[in-house]
């Protein structure tokens, strides 16, 4: 008997194919995303298109891979996108605060980045914090959401992404305090390598002066709204 290892092998090693599961595939081997079908205007598809032929993909899924090269593109310009803007643009727009506004932390905002080693996903949870100083004006909530996302949509290491969104709240709004922790899954832990698929990473950045009050209290209170 032919186990399913052995015919992945055998199609591995330059043997017999797997077989056709789609017998009425017309052609399908004229459908491969060769660099002359690729837009010639397109460098980003047109690199896709040759790795995807230098790994030997399109050779063996013609049929699924002839749009390929564009529908990448598509991805990493929309992943990639925080390289064409100033994340720090959505901190510009304030409002009046009262005379102390105390404490605002957002918890469970969205992270969907790329690891910059691998450029395989990193997605997870981020919570943002900060404190402004009596009588200064408070930024829009949604505008925290983006300053993250801004920040994630970049080849990213999990630490600089946490000390980039603290940073940019310090030097813009100039707060008392503020911070970005982040708990995240990395695909180049659970999709390679030790294969780690349960595995997260929590990190934390803080800027301004967290070891003195108010902010000395208001650390714990950030940690147990992240992990609440």
């Amino acid at each position: 008997m032919t186990t399913h290892r052995d015919t992945e092998f055998q199609w591995l090693d330059g043997g017999n194919p797997l077989p056709d599961y789609d017998a009425h595939a017309t052609d399908a081997l004229t459908a491969a995303p060769r660099a002359a079908d690729v837009d010639p205007d397109d460098p980003v598809a047109r690199a896709v298109a040759d790795l995807l032929a230098a790994l030997g993909v399109t050779r063996h899924e013609p049929a699924h891979t002839a749009d390929t090269p564009r529908r990448v593109a598509a991805a990493y310009r929309h992943q990639l996108a925080g390289y064409g803007e100033d994340p720090r643009v959505h901190l510009h727009k304030t409002f009046p605060a009262p005379p102390n506004p105390g404490l605002v932390v957002i918890r469970n905002i969205e992270v969907a980045s790329m690891c910059a080693h691998h450029m395989l996903p990193i997605t997870g949870v981020a919570t943002v914090a900060y404190r402004a100083r009596p009588g200064s004006p408070v930024v829009g909530l949604s505008k925290l959401a983006r300053l993250v996302d801004g920040y994630a949509r970049r080849l990213q290491v999990q630490e600089q992404l946490g000390y980039q969104v603290a940073s940019a709240l310090q030097e813009v709004l100039d707060p008392l305090g503020a911070a970005c922790l982040i708990t995240a899954e990395h695909g180049c832990m659970t999709l390679r390598g030790v294969m780690q698929k349960d595995a997260v990473t929590t990190t934390t950045s803080w800027a301004g002066d967290w070891d003195l009050d108010p902010l000395n209290a208001d650390r714990a209170a950030v940690l147990a709204e992240h992990h609440r």
